[in-house]
């Protein structure tokens, strides 16, 4: 019988902050990364969340609920970045300090599972090393993917960011009572988090100018899966550059030539799933769970 563990480490990141890693599940089972463990939310901040569809403790429950099935190299990226700012996050910088994360808690091997820019990010994991054992991306298509409307909307929320730095706060989004995310007008929008955080996106999406993911296909020969939910889709307006950011109308033109690329493809049903409910874990639990077992 395989012994139960959980370890917690402080790891120094190339910066000189330090994160708070975990390392949970079965010793022996196979590992896989999960940088968007986010920590758990309480009081009036789990209120809004949960108002707005998303699971205030949605990394705890991601680590408990893929614990079984293998060992989670559990960490919150983005919180930690939120925290920490870095003056030049490229994807370089991002796959240093996930590769030194795994090799400070001994971890040869690993899967990868990122959603969003975590995806993106996971993406450009897998063609910088041999390490993986196979590819979860979600919230972001692996194949023509919305790199240019990405920075123009990251650009426009640094220039909000900046413009309204004296009213800081933790939120880009800051809803009235009344609101809810159907019912958001990106024009009204006021974005007041640090412009130190909304820079080094920026910086992300500017290190990606060039980039051709279609280029890159042949250099990926784990197993991979790519999901999205039907609804996710986001139409910026004039604050953000009149931008549409269509990562499930991407994922599902392109589904027949990523299969023949060798991805497995979900677009996952649901008049709500957009990018808010494809990534909560009653959604991405038997999905992940299931196809990896089926590895």
């Amino acid at each position: 019988m395989q012994k139960q563990q959980q370890r917690i480490q402080q790891i120094q990141l190339s910066n000189h902050s330090k994160i708070e890693v975990g390392l949970t599940g079965d010793a022996g089972r196979p590992v896989l990364m999960l940088p968007v463990a986010k920590r758990s939310s309480c009081g009036q901040e789990a209120e809004t969340l949960k108002r707005w569809g998303v699971d205030p403790e949605l990394g705890k429950h991601l680590v408990e609920g893929l614990a079984g099935t293998c060992q989670v190299l559990h960490f919150d990226y983005e919180g930690h970045l939120f925290e920490h700012p870095v003056p030049r996050l490229t994807v370089d910088h991002i796959v240093h300090d996930f590769l030194h994360i795994a090799d400070k808690m001994n971890i040869g091997r690993f899967s990868y599972y990122g959603y969003s820019w975590l995806a993106l990010a996971g993406l450009q994991l897998a063609i910088r090393t041999d390490r993986l054992d196979s590819l979860v991306m979600g919230g972001f298509p692996p194949y023509g993917g919305p790199y240019a409307e990405m920075l123009a909307v990251t650009r426009h929320t640094h220039r909000q960011a900046t413009a309204n730095q004296q009213e800081q706060s933790e939120s880009a989004v800051q809803p009235t009572s009344a609101e809810t995310p159907d019912e958001i007008d990106w024009d009204t929008i006021k974005v007041t988090i640090n412009p130190q955080v909304t820079q080094q996106f920026v910086t992300l999406y500017e290190s990606l100018e060039g980039f051709d993911d279609r280029s890159v296909q042949s250099q990926l020969t784990v197993p991979r899966l790519a999901f999205a939910g039907e609804k996710d889709t986001i139409a910026y307006g004039k604050a953000f550059g009149h931008v549409t950011v269509d990562i499930a109308g991407q994922l599902r033109k392109h589904a027949e030539r990523l299969r023949q690329f060798g991805w497995d493809v979900e677009l996952l049903a649901g008049n709500g799933m957009d990018h808010t409910q494809a990534m909560q874990p009653p959604v991405v639990l038997p999905l992940i769970k299931s196809w990896l077992a089926s590895r």
